[in-house]
């Protein structure tokens, strides 16, 4: 079989961001057969627009991360959490990647294998973002990987001053999260055979 593509999003925007750390662990300690690649785009993505959202009006950062999503086998979300909640730019990416009004096109995030993730130095981590998205992927009918659940708490004790994943328990955790969501998407592909 080949290399599963894993598109990784962070939904933090911010230079220093734990989160952004933790996709470029999740790269680096991806299990044999997974490669994780990390989604660029996430600033250029407009506020979602149910007018301009048809293949034709649709803004040109939007189709992209749509046609990201799509092609890719599997999505790793690394969230932080913002007033208890999901951060709206990726709440904002998760609605243009969720519809499909025309019904033409196909819903980019349907039944797409999915891992949840996040980053925080506070002592709950990302815990209430996390559950947040769990329940938008419950709408979606996403396929959630329900364990393990990675809660990266106090993230400044667990990252180098280079931005380096340096705790080997979180190390662990996120490659027995990848590995479970390779195993959904290879169930997933034995299923559609």
């Amino acid at each position: 079989m080949s290399e599963l593509k894993i598109l990784g999003i962070s939904g933090s925007l911010r230079a220093d961001s734990y989160n952004s750390a933790l996709l470029r662990a999740a790269q680096k300690f991806a299990p044999a057969g997974v490669a994780v690649e990390i989604y660029e785009g996430l600033r250029d993505v407009p506020l979602y627009d149910q007018d301009l959202d048809t293949p034709e009006r649709r803004p040109a950062a939007a189709q992209e991360l749509r046609d990201r999503v799509k092609a890719a086998d599997g999505v790793l979300l690394a969230t932080p959490e913002f007033n208890y909640s999901i951060p709206g730019v990726l709440k904002n990416a998760i609605d243009w990647a969720s519809t499909d009004w025309t019904r033409t096109e196909g819903v980019p995030l349907l039944h797409k294998p999915v891992a949840i993730t996040g980053a925080a130095p506070t002592n709950f981590g990302s815990v209430r973002a996390q559950l947040a998205l769990r329940q938008v992927f419950v709408c979606i009918d996403a396929d959630v990987v329900v364990k393990p659940e990675v809660i990266v708490f106090q993230a400044h004790e667990r990252f180098d001053e280079g931005g380096n994943l340096t705790d080997e328990i979180t190390q662990g955790l996120l490659q027995d999260l990848l590995t479970a969501l390779a195993g959904k998407v290879t169930s997933r592909s034995a299923t559609a055979a």
